[in-house]
């Protein structure tokens, strides 16, 4: 017979155990997303993000917990919001776009990051080289400026008589703004195009291009990389139709929002690759073992309505290549 003293002991070290137990188990690890935009623009991209999470084994909130810092377009704001998720010993650091993947790599030389970048990461000092990136950091190449030539073809293919092209750039993304103007120059040359740089860092001075443009009286526009550009793109394509100007955006979500064409990669997949690459390194990999991820997704995206609107006829060409029309 067990004495009551004896079942009461047993008793209270029994249910004491999962308590223990639990106490001991880690804490949940904590993945850093830093982006230099607002996340009201970017929540497709982010559920993206998340399903490759998911596809890597992690669910935020269930085994993984992820902390957000936006800089709401103000570039000089990520240093020290990546410096914060540094002091905060997160896992791993989520760096979107250069801005935010220069700021991670001058605040950590130890905690890992996985970037995406719009051009070569080698070119921006991110990674030693594609194959072997080294230190602790790797991640997505998606393109962007690289593409500045097909996107000048496409325009001139919709808009055969375009000859002077507006480039609207943000100044604040210093090196997207370099890359482009350095690329678009080179692509513009080559066909005999010539090229007019406007710049607009608020929704003030994107106002005032357009207004500009009655002036200058551009034949097409070309709206270069920047998260800030893809935040107002429903003002831009807006205006674009008021002021009946052809415009050629680097992403779908200018023309889902009502702007005529795209053409680029597919940044849903590249969110999507960025966390199964987060998710990966939490499971034990090694940046430097990682290699820098190329995108092979590429999308050519018309909106038809909008065509019509400023009067322009579609080539059957472009209709069948393209991955999609809206209509």
């Amino acid at each position: 017979m067990i004495r009551r003293r004896e079942f009461i002991t047993l008793f209270g070290g029994a249910a004491a155990w999962p308590l223990a137990a639990r106490a001991q188990q880690p804490a949940m690890p904590v993945i850093g997303f830093l982006h230099p935009a607002s996340s009201d623009a970017f929540a497709d991209r982010l559920r993206a993000f998340r399903q490759g999470l998911k596809d890597a084994g992690f669910v935020e909130g269930e085994n993984v917990a992820i902390e957000y810092r936006w800089a709401d377009n103000q570039v000089d704001q990520l240093p020290a919001l990546a410096a914060d998720l540094v002091s905060r010993r997160v896992a791993i650091i989520a760096a979107i776009a250069v801005p935010a993947s220069i700021a991670a790599k001058r605040a950590t030389v130890t905690i890992p990051v996985v970037f995406l970048a719009p051009e070569d990461p080698v070119r921006l000092g991110l990674v030693a080289s594609l194959a072997r990136p080294e230190g602790n950091l790797t991640g997505i190449n998606f393109f962007a400026s690289e593409l500045a030539a097909k996107r000048l073809e496409l325009l001139r293919e919709l808009v055969p008589g375009a000859i002077r092209i507006a480039v609207l750039v943000d100044p604040t993304n210093a090196a997207g703004t370099d890359s482009t103007l350095r690329d678009v120059g080179a692509a513009a040359r080559a066909v005999g195009l010539q090229i007019q740089i406007f710049k607009a860092s608020n929704s003030r001075e994107i106002d005032a291009t357009f207004a500009g443009f009655v002036r200058e009286r551009p034949d097409a526009l070309f709206v270069a990389t920047a998260p800030f550009l893809t935040d107002r793109r429903v003002q831009l394509a807006l205006l674009a139709a008021i002021h009946r100007i052809s415009a050629i955006y680097p992403w779908r979500d200018f023309v889902e929002s009502g702007g005529l064409m795209s053409y680029g990669a597919s940044l849903r997949d590249a969110y999507r690759l960025v966390g199964v690459y987060v998710g990966r390194i939490l499971k034990g990999a090694k940046p430097a073992d990682l290699p820098v991820v190329q995108s092979t997704r590429f999308e050519l995206v018309l909106n038809h309505q909008t065509a019509r609107l400023l009067g322009l006829t579609v080539p059957d060409k472009l209709l069948a290549t393209a991955d999609e029309v809206i209509e």
